[in-house]
């Protein structure tokens, strides 16, 4: 008997252990898939939980025509978009910029993104995607594209997900939907259109790790750190984008950038230390401001850099509601 087979055996006669032991190699693509539907680390986290929870409580109803895979991302997807329905997304309380921020190109939709940190990524399984993916997975985390999956609606979401990033087939997507071929079908085109026009692409970003992208991070870490605007916006291409979630500005081009980093000159001097971390298969850093009065140094955010070449592309600011996930302290001995 098959070991899959031994543990779906077991956990039918209420072993929680067997049942652990069975789900455990689909745990952090689970966690993935419900990021990308949802958009925020902490969202697919409860998500998750439910998804294994509805599993446990359910299995007796597995009938086992599909893989064990397969049947949990059907109650992944679908309890994903039983929450998008169910209700609209909270506004997510932010504090407010330190000054006055200069009038901003567009207020952004997506101010429940969060950051995925890569330490979750490094341990997901070897699953090849299905022959119909047009997506390969650097691509599929980054933060550009699970923003631009956001703005999709919630079956368009799925379907986008379902066929292009895990590449199941058509016939296979309808029936973890519950849908039909060509509902699935027609959610798709709309869906590839939608992302036409607002998935941005560029030159490759070098390879992590590599001297290319040494050499331009830490060009970018003093630039950023002494606030030096000038190269800040020599480093960045044309059509960059400064964002800063939960809060609804977005800066959009060198210009507007330029006009964002100038008007906050004297409260980001203050940055003291920037500890290096990676989210979203991208660059990125938690941000510590030193104490004037005990000296100690505290975690005020999380950069993140999208690179395009030789230049940045993207520069994202988040809250620190994530950081137990990378690893950074709240605070450090000065």
């Amino acid at each position: 008997m098959p070991a899959s087979t031994e543990l779906l055996a077991r956990a039918r006669t209420g072993d929680r252990d067997a049942f652990a032991e069975l789900v455990r190699p689909h745990r952090r693509e689970l966690h993935v898939h419900c990021y990308r539907m949802l958009g925020s680390l902490q969202d697919a986290e409860d998500m998750l939980q439910e998804t294994l929870l509805a599993a446990w409580v359910g299995l007796g109803g597995f009938e086992g025509r599909s893989s064990v895979r397969t049947w949990l991302y059907r109650i992944a997807t679908n309890r994903c978009l039983n929450a998008l329905r169910a209700t609209g997304r909270r506004r997510p309380v932010a504090e407010p910029l330190p000054v006055p921020p200069p009038e901003p190109s567009a207020l952004g939709e997506v101010l429940w993104l969060q950051p995925f940190p890569d330490l979750l990524l490094d341990d997901l399984p070897d699953h090849d995607p299905g022959p119909e993916a047009r997506y390969e997975s650097r691509e599929a985390i980054s933060l550009a594209f699970v923003t631009a999956v956001q703005l999709l609606p919630p079956n368009q979401r799925a379907a986008l997900l379902l066929r292009d990033v895990l590449g199941y087939r058509a016939r296979e997507a309808a029936d973890l939907l519950g849908v039909t071929e060509d509902t699935v079908t027609s959610a798709l085109k709309r869906a590839r259109a939608t992302l036409d026009r607002t998935h941005r692409t560029g030159p490759p970003a070098p390879e992590p790790g590599s001297a290319a992208e040494r050499e331009l991070l830490d060009r970018f870490v003093e630039a950023f750190v002494e606030l030096d605007v000038d190269a800040l916006v020599a480093m960045m291409t044309d059509d960059a984008w400064v964002r800063m979630p939960p809060l609804p500005f977005e800066y959009r081009g060198t210009d507007a950038i330029r006009r964002f980093f100038s008007a906050l000159d004297a409260h980001r001097r203050g940055i003291a230390r920037m500890l290096p971390v990676r989210a979203n298969r991208q660059p990125g850093w938690g941000e510590y401001r030193r104490d004037r009065t005990t000296g100690r140094l505290h975690l005020t955010g999380i950069e993140t850099v999208a690179l395009a070449g030789d230049r940045i592309r993207e520069i994202t600011r988040f809250d620190t509601a994530t950081a137990p996930y990378f690893g950074l302290p709240r605070s450090l001995d000065g």
